[in-house]
């Protein structure tokens, strides 16, 4: 029996709301993503002069959620499109961890940088002088922001998101918003560093850094896509993985600037690197892994935090009890993020 015409309408509105509703929970999701990611890469590791300054810290959200959200988003979307697994958005993430440390603040090549006292301290021990980097920093600033700016961030909030985290969360329109909120605060960034730095990157190294990320974003997006055989094999549980996560990831943050730290983080990020690759390829490997594994990362950095001097006047009441904040924040979320995830296998399909 055809339905009722009155049925019918009714049946139309309440799809036009169920449309509706998650047109705004996929925006949602992705605001969340563009506030977790500077909250990641820049309040956890409370060394800024903002620490404990709850106003200043949302201040600086206006610049820092285009700086860093935007960028997690469109790596996010695009791998969401393309169907570019974890090993592809690792390498975009990369790249656009060089872009940030080599192009856009320069902190990859500075000699000095924003008065900051220990500095020096850090930059010499591993400083390759004809090159005008040091190893150590260049991998602590990028690795940084691969792990806390980008990925962990777009972890949790997928797992959030339920099964909207496996889909696209915006349309064309919403992807070039994005792309020029991120230049414009890039272009910030960058025009106050010429105006303001006593030393600034050369040509040579500022091109070195561009063709180095557009080699690993090409590499990402067309290699990214290849997908291996999936066994059944047993893997570590989720508890066991966000530990070892938290104890590699406060061990790479907590190595001396020195060549023997350099080795220490190489050592760390090869080995986490090996651990993961092989345990993904188990069809036991899940959602609440990932979750285990972004999180752990997030409880280390807010874990690192109470070793840490941040920058200006910041008394010790203020600053404990900003990274105590941080710290039951990181972990309060976590648990959401896990409860919110399902057991099943973390995939990105290709006609998402």
């Amino acid at each position: 029996m055809w339905p009722s015409p009155g049925r019918g309408a009714a049946r139309d509105a309440a799809g036009v709301k169920i449309f509706e509703r998650d047109r705004w929970a996929r925006r949602a999701a992705a605001l969340g993503l563009v506030v977790l990611s500077p909250l990641f890469a820049e309040s956890l590791s409370g060394y800024d002069s903002t620490t404990g300054d709850p106003l200043a810290l949302l201040g600086g959200l206006l610049l820092l959620g285009p700086l860093y959200g935007c960028v997690a988003l469109l790596i996010r979307e695009a791998a969401r499109r393309l169907g570019v697994g974890w090993p592809g958005v690792v390498a975009m993430a990369t790249a656009a961890g060089i872009v940030q440390a080599g192009v856009v603040d320069q902190s990859m090549f500075a000699m000095s940088y924003r008065e900051v006292p220990y500095w020096d301290e850090m930059l010499r021990p591993t400083l390759i002088e004809p090159l005008g980097f040091a190893p150590y920093m260049a991998t602590s600033f990028v690795v940084g922001h691969v792990v806390w700016s980008f990925c962990a961030p777009i972890v949790l909030v997928e797992a959030l998101a339920g099964e909207r985290g496996r889909e696209p969360w915006l349309r064309w329109p919403g992807l070039l918003v994005a792309g020029l909120l991120y230049l414009a605060a890039a272009a910030l960034i960058l025009g106050d560093h010429l105006k303001h730095a006593s030393d600034m990157a050369s040509g040579r190294q500022v091109a070195s850094a561009a063709g180095v990320a557009l080699v690993l974003l090409v590499g990402g997006v067309v290699f990214g896509r290849r997908t291996g055989t999936r066994r059944d094999f047993a893997v570590p549980g989720p508890w066991i993985v966000g530990a070892a996560a938290l104890g590699c990831a406060v061990g790479f943050n907590l190595m001396p600037s020195t060549w023997a730290g350099f080795a220490g983080c190489v050592a760390l990020l090869v080995l986490a690197a090996a651990g993961v690759g092989l345990c993904s390829r188990s069809v036991r490997w899940g959602r609440r892994h990932m979750v285990a594994l972004a999180g752990g990362a997030g409880l280390a950095m807010a874990v690192s935090a109470f070793f840490v001097t941040p920058l200006g006047d910041v008394g010790p009441v203020r600053q404990y009890t900003h990274n105590t904040v941080a710290l039951l924040g990181v972990a309060a979320l976590t648990a959401w993020a896990a409860r919110r995830s399902d057991v099943g296998p973390v995939r990105y399909r290709a006609d998402a």
